[in-house]
Parts: structure tokens; sequence; C-alpha cells
């Protein structure tokens, strides 16, 4: 790891861009419809769950989008999703072969062809694809962590700065502050209808998310490529694959200001099979904040043991309860229900792809990167904190700009992998906290 100068903590506690507030300078892009229609163009680039679930959001929040091109590391990984979203929506997709793209120039294609783009790929690859969008002045949606170290925070804010320049759209996948009734929550809050809130517990255990089995004739980096959400050097871990959704909500209550430091603890305990990859089966850390308050978040992936996906809101006059996509509640000191929350018009889900898209019609557009890069870093800091071992000050972290696996240059689809299994188990040796990373 190569430490450079990188912002202090401060430096990255700019205004906050809540949900809602928008870039409202002139828009470079003003109409970002086809010549002719009111069509708005959709590119997708990573066509796992995620990222069909994204378009799938995109076309449930505004009647006018179509999808015209699509990206993933492998062609069979564009083939297949592709037939599955003309089956489901054959009015709404677009996309010939030659607006299939594979390998990991394919982003550049989707990039030209349209008009918003939404990345949903291996996490490692979201700063680089962010500046490339906003740099071609295409409106984005970007699902999270939006990097995996300091030095990726740190293009994305310089995508974030190029986005409000150009006056297009960055909107984060982060989409609990888009939950409608999560927002009345927090403005109950904000109005201390709890008092002052202390602390926050996140908890977000479950079982073990898409486990890839590796094929015969995949070399050892397709087999990582393949299977990356477990594979720290492409994914981080839970921190930031998970709770991160469970993070940026707290921030929100704690006036977006970033933790001063972290520690935790982490390791492999339940999990040992070859498809989890160099990922910790478990973590649990603590935030710290500079006023005293703080989170503590917990992660775990098992199976046949306790799930949970919870914040709970400790205040001086009560409590706040969060579950996924629960309908939240207050309490007072002694557990007596005192609000329940109504119903919603959307999921948050489809609610931040109809703001993204209304915020494009409108020339308002919304520009979530400074936040982004604020909760992803928070996230880092539990990441570094539980896989050394050692308290991780905010400053530290982010003066260090360090890169966290292989250099950019060096990734390919032909590179010797980061590290192999071994022999006698076909497992991959883990980070072990106390020792140098």
């Amino acid at each position: 790891m190569q430490p450079n100068q990188q912002p202090s903590r401060r430096d990255f506690l700019k205004t906050s861009t809540m949900i809602g507030v928008t870039a409202l300078g002139v828009s470079a892009v003003r109409n970002v419809h086809a010549a002719g229609s009111d069509v708005i163009k959709i590119g997708l680039v990573g066509c796992g769950g995620r990222g069909c679930g994204a378009v799938q959001d995109a076309f449930q929040a505004v009647p006018n989008v179509k999808l015209v091109a699509m990206a993933d590391t492998f062609r069979d990984r564009v083939m297949n999703p592709r037939t599955a979203l003309m089956a489901s929506h054959p009015d709404r997709v677009d996309v010939p072969d030659d607006r299939c793209f594979s390998g990991l120039d394919g982003y550049q294609g989707v990039i030209e062809h349209s008009d918003v783009v939404l990345v949903a790929c291996a996490s490692r690859f979201h700063p680089k694809y962010t500046l490339a969008a906003v740099e071609a002045k295409k409106h984005l949606f970007v699902e999270k962590p939006h990097a995996l170290d300091a030095a990726g925070i740190k293009i994305v804010q310089q995508a974030t700065d190029i986005a409000a320049k150009n006056g297009t759209a960055i909107v984060s996948g982060l989409c609990y502050r888009y939950d409608t009734l999560r927002r009345e929550a927090f403005q109950r809050m904000a109005d201390g209808e709890l008092g002052e809130i202390t602390s926050v517990q996140c908890d977000y255990i479950r079982t073990p998310y898409s486990l890839i089995t590796r094929q015969a004739d995949w070399t050892e980096t397709e087999y990582q490529f393949r299977n990356w959400y477990h594979f720290t050097w492409l994914a981080g871990d839970e921190i930031l694959q998970s709770l991160l959704h469970n993070l940026d909500s707290v921030m929100t209550a704690f006036g977006d200001e970033a933790p001063v430091s972290a520690y935790g603890v982490g390791g492999r305990s339940t999990m040992f099979v070859e498809t989890m990859g160099d990922q910790f089966d478990h973590s649990a850390m603590i935030l710290n904040f500079a006023d005293g308050k703080r989170i503590y978040g917990m992660t775990r992936t098992a199976t046949q043991c306790f799930n949970s996906n919870r914040d709970v809101f400790h205040g001086t006059k009560g409590r706040c309860f969060f579950t996924a996509t629960g309908t939240p509640y207050f309490t007072d000191l002694k557990g007596n229900k005192t609000w329940t929350a109504g119903q919603r018009e959307r999921s948050m889900y489809v609610q931040e792809h109809y703001e993204l898209f209304t915020s494009i019609e409108n020339n308002k557009p919304i520009n979530d990167g400074t936040r982004m890069t604020r909760t992803t870093m928070a996230g880092i800091l539990g990441f570094m904190a539980c896989r050394n071992g050692q308290e991780v000050l905010w400053d530290d972290a982010v003066k260090a700009n360090a890169v966290y696996g292989p250099a950019e240059a060096d990734i390919s689809l032909t590179m010797e992998p980061p590290l192999k299994p071994d022999t006698a188990h076909g497992l991959y040796s883990l980070c072990v906290p106390g020792t140098s990373e």
C-alpha cells in the first residue's frame, strides 16, 4: 500500500446532499431523450441479480425508460439476463447483439449508447466506472459500496464534483434513505420526538448470498471474477456489501457527521467452504463519533442461524425501530408504542429510480455523491478495523489513500490471481487480525 496525501476528515464534511436536495446549477445535459421522442435510454453494467433488479425497478418507476445496452465481465452473463428481461418486458428492452458488451472494458459501450447508466458490477470497479460515466456527461445510478478503499473514495468524490458541474445526476444504491416511511421517522427524530439520539444498534445477519460453484473449465482468475462477491479484493466484506445500508440510514440521524474512529472483531467460524472465498463470515464493529455517539454494527453469514436486519435508535425519550422493508415505529423508554408509520406508495428500490428520472425530467438532477463517499468511507473504516484488529482513525485512513488489492493497471482476466486456494482443502487463507495487511 502506497500512502499519498488525501483530504482530512473535515474535508469530507461538505454540505450534505440529503435525499431530495439537488444540484440546481444550469444543466449541461438538458435533454437526455432520444431525438424526436420522450424515451430515456438506460444501459446496465453488471447483469447479476441486483443489476437486473435495478432495471426492473426503473421500468416500474416511470413509463418512458427503455433498456438499450448491457455489459458484464463474461458474455453468458449478458446474454442470459437479456433473454430473461426481454421475456418479462418485451416492449422495454431493445438490446441487439451489437449492444451486448463483455470484458472489463464493456462499460465503455454501455456509456456510449445510454442516457442513464446503471452500475451494479463487482464493487472494485464502481469508482472507475462512476468517473467514466460522469466524464461522458451521463446520468448515473451506482450500487453500493461506492469504493473499497480510500483511493477509490477520492475518485468517487472527483466524479461527484464533475457531475455537479455538468448538471448530471448521481443516485446511490444506498436505498434506505429513499424509503418514504424512514424519511418521516427521520423528520420526527429531528424534531425531537425521541429526544437526543445517543447510540444505534445495526445488524445485518443472514444466510450467505450468491455462492458460485467452481466449474472445471474455469481458470482460478475466472472463478474469482464469477464469484466476486466473496473475494475481498473485488467486493470488500459484508460490512460494505450489506451493513452499509444500515450505516447510511443511521448517519442521516447523526447529521451526516463522519466518525472519528472504529474498532471491531471478525473472522470465520462456520462457513468453511471454498465458495466463501477469503471473506469473514462474521464481523462486529463500533464507530465512535466526536460528540460521544456510537454505532454498534454486526454482520454474520451462516446457515441455520437466527437472521435479522434491523436498526434500533436509542434516544433520551424513546426508541425508533427499523427493519429492512418493515413499518417503522417508535416506543417510549418502557417499550410502549408511541407512533407507527403508515403505508408506502412505492418500495424504496422503485422510489430511488422514480426520483432519479423525475429529477432529470425537471432539470434538477439529484447528486448523492457527498453522502455516498462519507457513508462508504465509514464502512471502509469498519472493514479495516475488523480485519487488522486495531482501532483505526478516520484521519489516518483517509490520508493513507491506500489501494486495497491489486493495482488497477494489473487487473485483467488473464492476470495471476491475487490469492489461491490451498492444495490440501481447497480453501483460501484468511486475514488474521493483529497481523499487518
